[in-house]
């Protein structure tokens, strides 16, 4: 059944009795139904009460343990002077419209439909890693759930020796913290609301300040040492983002780093590097996109069915993201180079002629 999990983030079209059928056809060579008859494929009912017996928690457990970063030192795009770039960012998926879904998720505002958005959502915060588009740690929730909470789930668990990217919308004084003593290495976006003094100018025009809570009674002893870089984009593009937060001039960026030696990691290095932070958002197409289909609904009618075909989802993903890996590493190319659609359909087409093998390995 886990396998079948993992298949219907595959076939996400196709109904559960499909799924199975996709996912066994290799197998009709073994004579499984043991007196010779063609084995039938269970009912949709069978697949759904064993579906409620396999529950979350060995998919939860499957991606947290298998889903960790792939990127080796031969892997090209994957690191900045030595640091594994990281990018975390979130999305919503739309999931079946039944009462117990509506009650667990909630769903969106009205948008011209009286009682809120047409399905319910469950919101995914995600970490990828940017070389590979490889999401590598997620948090769910409803989607009352704002982002930033599901972050501080992920911060601290990222990996030391890598380097984070995030978007204005995730910072706060104690997140960027909890990040920073995770061991990792921060580039984040933050809002020019945010009071950073300038302490001492660099001589990339970077300048270094001091981050503080926004609690005034533990000022003085919380400040976190950062480097702030400040930079035009030209054109100018209106950042809707950045009109919602206030911000008037949206054609400034300014960014705050642990990197604090412009010589290990220069201004304009740094300003260059934090456009793949949007590598996050590409993974997450893939995701809703092109392997769910768009405006595809998550199926299942539970919240605890929501939540495993979720982690399948991902699970499947990762796998297709680990195969394009390794095709790359084997070209000598840049992961981005490869196709995800070609590779998601060569898998499809992969499960459906290779799956005659026992789940627990030779006999």
């Amino acid at each position: 059944m886990l396998y079948f999990v993992v298949g219907m983030g595959l076939f996400s079209d196709a109904s559960y009795e499909e799924v199975l059928r996709q996912l066994t056809e290799g197998l009709a060579w073994s004579g499984v139904g043991g007196d010779g008859s063609p084995w039938v494929v269970p009912t949709k009912a069978a697949i759904f009460r064993a579906r409620s017996r396999l529950g979350v928690e060995p998919l939860r457990a499957l991606f947290e343990g298998a889903c960790a970063p792939m990127a080796g030192g031969s892997t090209q795009g994957a690191f900045y002077r030595g640091l594994r770039v990281l990018s975390v960012d979130g999305t919503c998926l739309d999931v079946a419209d039944t009462p117990a879904n509506a009650a667990a998720f909630g769903r969106p505002g009205p948008h011209r439909r009286v009682g809120g958005g047409a399905f319910p959502q469950v919101r995914l915060v995600g970490v990828c890693e940017v070389g590979t588009h490889a999401i590598v740690d997620a948090a769910l929730g409803s989607y009352a759930t704002s982002e930033r909470v599901l972050a501080e789930r992920l911060l601290p668990r990222l990996p030391a020796g890598s380097l984070c990217l995030a978007d204005r919308g995730f910072y706060g004084f104690e997140r960027f913290r909890m990040a920073s003593e995770a061991g990792a290495q921060l580039v984040w976006r933050v809002s020019r609301r945010v009071h950073l003094p300038s302490e001492r100018v660099l001589p990339d025009g970077s300048y270094l300040s001091t981050l503080r809570p926004a609690q005034r009674g533990a000022r003085a002893a919380q400040g976190l040492r950062v480097r702030v870089i400040e930079y035009l984009l030209e054109p100018r593009v209106v950042d809707a983002d950045a009109l919602e937060q206030g911000d008037s001039d949206t054609s400034v960026y300014r960014l705050v780093s642990t990197l604090l030696d412009p010589d290990a990691a220069p201004a304009h290095e740094l300003a260059t590097l934090y456009r793949e932070r949007w590598e996050i958002e590409t993974a997450l197409d893939e995701l809703k996109t092109h392997q769910r289909g768009p405006q595809v609904v998550l199926r299942s009618k539970t919240p605890d069915g929501v939540m495993q075909e979720a982690y399948g989802l991902l699970l499947t993903h990762y796998a297709i993201r680990r195969l394009m890996h390794d095709a790359a590493l084997a070209a000598d190319l840049d992961p981005d180079r490869i196709s995800f659609l070609q590779s998601l359909r060569a898998a499809r087409r992969s499960a459906r002629a290779s799956t005659g093998f026992s789940p627990h390995g030779p006999s």
